[in-house]
């Protein structure tokens, strides 16, 4: 017997030794890092409601109790129970019964109502019907991504429970070293902007930290064919960790499963959603520029088939040696500080991924509240000594001067946007400008993937603000319905009669004007010297947005013309204003990266300053080191760092 089966029926003897006599256990199973019990009670389990709680802290397991498929009632008897259960306001839209597991996945618009204060009503469906209600949301604005996914899920759900079994067993397998050491190597995003990836290494475990591109720099990707990578062989990977979706860290998560990675990835639920939907785009986009994509829209299927979602806070074994919780990042939707518990207390390191330390419209402030943490890896893509941004009200107030200096002269104001985050900030302050009378009601055009991003973050509201999640809550509330809003859907045409048309504001992507229907606006109002362009978003090195930036008023055509848009030699005159304004980045700057390590209590011993060119690195690395007396480094890529 394997020393895993053998740990199931220890854990089997001892549930059953815990519960009350009259409470069977059928099977205890690992799915990925959950134990599942299965029982032929589970009416008897729902009514102890404490039972579950009890059990897990006992254990330090995290534990979901199923009922055994031989004892379930019919699912057309249980539906009608269940909504009786359920109060009508919840406004449930499927019930969905999976007899292979007892589950019955309840789709809502307010799903709170259906959890019920402490999971009351939750329990007492249980009591009723005996299956296990699993509860999600009805996205209030209709996404096809979150459609897909869920349905693509519920397709694979047999081959998903085999590898969720899989994962577990690898999970709970039996440790074999007794050497004690961590390691971070460096892959990507080391002394510059992109390629983010990383890989944490014990002797038992070998973890990938995110795995993205490189904006404006084809063919520069992390340097996954080192020994300490994928030179290794795509098995020694036992998992994968996405800290969140902007391709400059997850582009290249498919491209694993293309060279034969068949293990988890670690990362919240709208960060599975959006990694989806921006990989997707991103073989769309290397298609229409005529560039060979590095993996299929097969692998991005695999890639998601194989995502285990983690909630913030929630502590979970992910290797036989180490835990993983996320926290809030406040960079977009799900984003995450990842931290890892390495042994029985023997060291923590953790992930900044990108952070927004203060609150923004959008998100609460990144969470810097660890017990322990001996290293931090830590962003630094404003790190520079002078990289100091404008408050937010002030950067909201140039933004508005803006589009009313524009809007008296009858231009346009055109906003090269990221999909994710920037765009739904600058949403928000755009309606509620409005609202107030701050700027004229004008048409708001979404192009790109604008509105089906922004219908993700609606069916997320709980990883938003806390007050824009209250509003979300309330259709005639919920700031993203503005009727001012237009989902450009129509393309060229479209484009062309929005570019004849009236004063207006337009959000596009891509937002460093690297490819994408931005090249479309540049070619119809970019000779218009009435309109301005406002750059909102950080433009790296090598970008369009950063040459734009920096003075370039000609563009080669060429650069227009690969995104189907005509083009050929010449140049394209650029004759609107150039504005940046700054406040609205996703990153904190220099005073928001000190603060969320001075406010660590206690702090790291050592920082590990990535994700920011070479000047922002070791600024910030200086200035951590002088100002805080701890260990700090600008590593380069293809380094190694030994701890213990």
């Amino acid at each position: 017997m394997s020393t895993v089966e053998q740990q199931l029926d220890d854990l089997k003897a001892q549930i059953t030794s815990e519960l009350p006599s009259d409470i069977s256990v059928s099977s205890v199973k690992y799915e990925g890092p959950e134990l599942v019990v299965y029982t032929r009670d589970p009416k008897k389990f729902a009514q102890q409601g404490d039972l579950i709680r009890q059990l897990a802290s006992k254990l330090r397991k995290r534990i979901t109790v199923r009922p055994d498929p031989s004892v379930l009632s019919r699912p057309k008897q249980a539906r009608e129970e269940i909504m009786d259960v359920i109060p009508d306001e919840a406004g449930v839209t499927d019930l969905d019964f999976h007899a292979d597991t007892g589950e019955v996945v309840i789709e809502a618009e307010k799903p709170g109502m259906v959890i019920g204060r402490h999971g009351s009503t939750l329990r007492e469906i249980t009591k009723n019907v005996g299956w296990t209600p699993e509860v999600v949301r009805t996205p209030p604005i209709e996404s096809s991504t979150v459609s897909n996914v869920r349905s693509f899920l519920k397709q694979e759900r047999d081959e998903r429970r085999d590898i969720l079994e899989k994962v577990g067993r690898q999970i709970h397998r039996e440790e074999m070293s007794d050497d004690e050491y961590v390691r971070i190597t460096t892959l990507g995003c080391c002394r510059e902007v992109g390629r983010a990836s990383f890989i944490l290494s014990t002797p038992e475990t070998r973890i990938l930290i995110d795995c993205g591109d490189k904006p404006g720099a084809e063919g520069e990707v992390p340097y996954l064919h080192a020994p300490e990578a994928l030179g290794a062989g795509p098995q020694t990977i036992d998992a994968v960790v996405l800290t969140h979706a902007h391709l400059d860290h997850s582009a290249l998560i498919p491209l694993l499963f293309k060279y034969g990675y068949d293990g988890p990835i670690y990362c919240t639920e709208p960060t599975r959603d959006l990694m989806g939907l921006l990989t997707l785009d991103y073989l769309d986009v290397a298609a229409k520029e005529g560039r060979t994509p590095p993996y299929e829209s097969e692998q991005v299927r695999e890639a998601i088939k194989h995502t285990i979602p983690l909630e913030y806070g929630d502590v979970t074994d992910i290797a036989p040696d180490v835990k993983l919780t996320f926290h809030n990042a406040g960079h977009i939707l799900g984003s995450a500080v990842s931290h890892f518990h390495i042994g029985d207390g023997l060291y923590n390191v953790a992930f900044s991924g990108d952070i927004h330390y203060e609150d923004t419209r959008l998100f609460n402030g990144a969470t810097n509240d660890f017990p322990r943490v001996e290293t931090l890896v830590m962003e630094s893509t404003y790190g520079g000594r002078n990289d100091y941004q404008t408050d937010q009200e002030d950067s909201e107030e140039n933004l508005k001067r803006v589009i009313n200096e524009t809007y008296e002269k009858g231009g346009k104001v055109v906003i090269p946007a990221f999909a994710v985050g920037r765009s739904q900030e600058i949403m928000l302050v755009l309606e509620e400008a409005m609202r107030e009378g701050e700027i004229p009601s004008m048409p708001v055009h979404l192009d790109g993937m604008i509105w089906e991003a922004t219908a993700i973050h609606t069916t997320y509201p709980e990883y938003l603000r806390d007050d824009l999640r209250d509003r979300i809550f309330h259709e005639d509330e919920n700031p993203f319905l503005a009727e001012e809003f237009n989902h450009i859907d129509a393309g060229e045409e479209e484009r062309q009669e929005v570019a004849d048309g009236d004063s207006c504001i337009i959000l596009s992507t891509s937002g460093m004007v690297t490819g994408g229907p931005i090249m479309s606006w540049l070619s119809h109002i970019g000779p218009d010297p009435d309109s301005t362009l406002v750059f909102v978003g950080y433009q790296a090195q090598g970008t369009l947005g950063r040459r734009i930036q920096n003075g370039w008023d000609e563009i080669p055509t060429s650069e227009v013309g690969a995104m189907g848009n005509g083009g050929g030699r010449g140049t394209l005159s650029l004759n609107m204003d150039v504005e940046t304004v700054d406040g609205f980045s996703g990153h904190a700057d220099r005073a928001g990266l000190e603060n969320f390590v001075k406010t660590m209590n206690p702090r790291p011993e050592k920082v590990l300053c990535v994700h920011g060119d070479e000047r922002s690195t070791q600024d910030l690395s200086s200035a951590l080191y002088h100002n805080y007396d701890m260990r700090t480094f600008a590593p380069k890529n293809l380094e190694t760092f030994r701890f213990l």
